[in-house]
């Protein structure tokens, strides 16, 4: 496999180089390991500009310094027989440069740290990380924790999904995981019909027949997910549950503690913007551990 991970030095990023550390990745196996100098006014502007002009040069020099010590003290934790491990630092817009390092490398999956701080915010992403997850045209995996052993993946038979199934499937470094497949039936009632709750002795007839049927049809989809991934040698066990999805899928990492959210999302194309749906953004921006986001087609559901 090819694994781009990006590292800026941080706390965060630290994680993202323990995780890649852990993973069992297959022989022959190369990580690239990107660290970027921000170009433009970022390094350089704000109250002192008149200072950092002058001192260009020696901040440039710093900064590929620091770049370099990061990618380099990331190397070492890495390196091990069967894995190579490559470092690059490179010049332009942190996130633009870090989706255009994991095309031209060709990267099956791109790590990045989710930049969170304090108790709250660590379940935030910082601006660069959300970014690269918009614009990334592959997997990207946000590392929130140091293992992969208990993995959810979140699932509605959506072709989206569907990938993100085959994903597990596929990749060998799941072979050792306890899977568990979510699912959430949204069987509330809309707001329009006036009816504050599924058990109102007002509720309309059509209504509790189409949320039954919704449970059923999501017990299928849940129990033939869970089949398939036994069938390829997973330990797999299923999780239907009733609600909103991004919510249920929140609840359900939290309440198994669960290591990683696998989960699929939509690519929607606006110019050269690829767009999260809401529930994968929900979902990235506020799990309690690692999300691995992966897209189907543009357009597909």
């Amino acid at each position: 496999m090819r694994i781009l991970l990006a590292t800026d030095g941080s706390a965060s990023a630290g994680l993202a180089v323990d995780l890649v550390a852990g993973i069992p990745w297959p022989e022959g196996s190369t990580v690239r390991v990107v660290s970027v100098i921000a170009t433009g006014a970022g390094p350089y502007g704000g109250p002192w500009l008149a200072v950092a002009v002058l001192q260009a040069e020696s901040l440039a020099r710093e900064l590929r310094q620091t770049a370099e010590n990061d990618v380099e003290e990331a190397r070492s934790r890495l390196a091990r027989p069967g894995l190579a491990v490559l470092t690059e630092v490179i010049q332009g817009r942190p996130a633009t440069a870090i989706v255009n390092a994991a095309q031209a490398f060709d990267a099956d999956v791109l790590v990045v740290g989710s930049r969170g701080h304090g108790t709250i915010g660590s379940m935030l992403l910082g601006s660069v990380s959300a970014e690269v997850i918009d614009h990334a045209t592959v997997p990207v995996l946000v590392a929130r924790g140091r293992t992969m052993n208990r993995v959810i993946l979140a699932w509605d038979g959506s072709r989206c999904a569907r990938a993100a199934g085959d994903l597990i499937c596929a990749w060998p470094i799941f072979a050792a995981s306890c899977v568990r497949v979510v699912s959430a039936a949204d069987v509330e009632p809309p707001w329009w019909t006036g009816f504050p709750t599924e058990s109102s002795p007002r509720l309309l007839p059509v209504y509790a027949d189409a949320a039954n049927a919704a449970r059923r049809e999501f017990d299928e989809l849940t129990r033939e997910m869970t089949a398939r991934l036994t069938s390829a040698g997973l330990t797999a066990e299923a999780d239907r549950r009733d609600g909103d999805a991004a919510t249920e899928l929140l609840a359900a990492a939290s309440a198994w503690k669960a290591d990683l959210i696998v989960m699929g999302t939509r690519g929607r194309t606006g110019l050269t913007r690829l767009v999260l749906g809401s529930v994968a953004r929900n979902v990235v921006h506020h799990a309690p551990c690692s999300v691995l986001i992966t897209r189907g087609p543009a357009g597909q559901q």
